[in-house]
């Protein structure tokens, strides 16, 4: 096994020395606060550093069973570092990506599961499988809500699935129409699963087959349509979500 010189890389605080005590610490009874310090540093607000792939290899073997720390975790922040495009890095750890992709999609099959982890795992398989912008965007599902543009007017917009409802930004937030100085509202209009194709049957389909009726039924109006509040003008939610996400 390469020795990694940890001191020579850096993560969100600088000098990535304190890493390799990081990951011998899990296994106990820190595990919460240790991985909330691992994300932390290795992947500040979704973002990724030297380190963070350096870390790839000690992730897949806490994916595997065979350090301590939990599976859950490790895979889904391995997931959000190989969302980064250097494909260099996809290059020299495409041994581990490979098995990680097999451990994601195991947990992801797992009937237990519930609809928040599932996403996460589900964003981290498409990671693995270099599925575009749905590896990070399919986390609105988890909010309950996308921060979008009209696509004609420019207004900012909520796209929001909670109440199932598309709100402008100049405005309170709320969650049902008709509220005493609301912002405007109009009403998000569900896909049929039947007419979906590409990922978005893909998505659909998956969250059914594996026993998630919430994230299916969210993902009917990520790729439902909807029309701006300010302007009219209508829109399909997913294509907006791709074209922003950016």
């Amino acid at each position: 096994m390469t020795t990694i010189d940890w001191s020579g890389l850096s993560h969100a605080y600088g000098s990535a020395e304190d890493i390799p005590g990081l990951f011998a610490r899990l296994g106990g009874t820190e595990d919460d606060e240790v991985w909330q310090e691992l994300w932390g540093s290795l992947c500040h607000q979704g973002s990724v550093y030297d380190a963070s792939w350096a870390a790839l290899p000690v992730l897949t073997d806490i994916a595997l069973g065979r350090a301590p720390g939990g599976a859950i975790q490790a895979v889904t922040m391995a997931g959000l570092i190989t969302t980064d495009p250097d494909e260099e890095s996809h290059a020299r750890y495409a041994r581990e990506i490979g098995r990680l992709l097999a451990v994601a999609r195991e947990l992801r099959a797992d009937p237990g599961q519930d609809a928040h982890t599932f996403v996460y795992l589900q964003m981290a398989v498409l990671a693995f499988e270099d599925g575009g912008v749905w590896a990070e965007a399919l986390e609105g599902i988890n909010s309950e809500e996308y921060d979008l543009e009209c696509p004609e007017c420019e207004e900012g917009l909520f796209v929001a699935f909670g109440s199932y409802g598309v709100f402008t930004s100049a405005g309170d937030y709320v969650t049902g129409a008709g509220t005493e100085g609301a912002a405007p509202r109009t009403e998000l209009v569900p896909a049929v699963p039947d007419r979906l194709d590409g990922i978005g049957a893909r998505l659909h389909g998956e969250a059914v087959e594996f026993g998630q009726p919430e994230v299916a039924r969210a993902l009917k109006y990520v790729f439902g349509k909807a029309s701006c509040p300010s302007c009219g003008a209508g829109f399909t939610v997913s294509e907006e979500i791709e074209k922003q996400w950016v």
